[in-house]
């Protein structure tokens, strides 16, 4: 087995914690906590989100029923989902259902250490009452913020996932960024892995909440780095891509 096949695999594995000096990490030096949310300019404009049990209610369907249902989705009906449901996927996937102070909170899925080094970037084509572009969650508002609109959405996109054209044919799509220094702040190097099990903690969630509405989900760990990072206007360095996961009511 090649050597390089092997390394990836260590990856995998726990063993760089023994290496850690945990009294070094940037938290026990006193460093100041990375902000809970990505920080963005003052002048930033919030889009509300309506309050999803005003439409979606408390959803009752049993928890086994949605799990035994739960399956990958990759084809979707000419039909936009609404802004409660987004609004309802969101916070099942990232929100915030207790705050204690401006460096505590607690959120819907679980994250190694409370960390939580995911931003959730919503790429939309047909949602009810949002203009098609690129939006950023806010959960501590449980708002969103408008990026930017790219010119040629559904290219750029397919492109940007190796032409799988259900991703780009989806009324919307969820695309999780890390900020790797959220977590190495507690961590240090062992921070790597975890952020890969927050993501699925995160898209596992969705597939539930969706499964609830009604939606299909599909997730998406096959994409060029460069070309998604740029999709959503992050630097590729300190915040990057790390997996997406497509929305849509499922087509007969």
């Amino acid at each position: 087995m090649p050597d390089e096949r092997l390394a990836m695999r260590e990856m995998l594995k726990d063993k760089i914690r023994k290496t850690v000096d945990i009294s070094q990490t940037a938290q026990s030096r006193g460093e100041p906590m990375p902000p809970l949310q990505k920080e963005i300019p003052a002048d930033s404009k919030l889009i509300d989100l309506p309050d999803w049990k005003m439409n979606v209610g408390e959803l009752q369907v049993p928890l086994s029923e949605l799990i035994t249902h739960r399956k990958s989705v990759r084809k979707y009906a000419a039909k936009p989902v609404t802004l409660h449901d987004l609004s309802y996927l969101l916070w099942a996937t990232q929100g915030v259902r207790k705050k204690q102070d401006s460096d505590t909170v607690w959120r819907n899925v679980p994250s190694a250490g409370n960390r939580h080094a995911l931003e959730t970037y919503i790429a939309v084509r047909d949602v009810t009452g949002l203009e098609p572009g690129i939006y950023l969650y806010r959960p501590l508002e449980h708002a969103l913020v408008f990026v930017h609109k790219p010119d040629d959405y559904q290219e750029q996109l397919s492109k940007s996932v190796y032409r799988q054209l259900f991703v780009s044919k989806a009324p919307l799509v969820f695309i999780w960024a890390a900020i790797p220094w959220r977590m190495e702040w507690r961590y240090s190097e062992a921070s790597v892995k975890v952020i890969a099990l927050d993501a699925g903690h995160v898209c596992q969630n969705l597939y539930l909440a969706a499964q609830s509405l009604g939606l299909g989900v599909c997730g998406v760990a096959a994409y060029d780095q460069e070309l998604i990072d740029q999709f959503i206007q992050v630097d590729g360095k300190d915040e990057f891509v790390v997996y997406l996961g497509s929305v849509g009511h499922a087509a007969p």
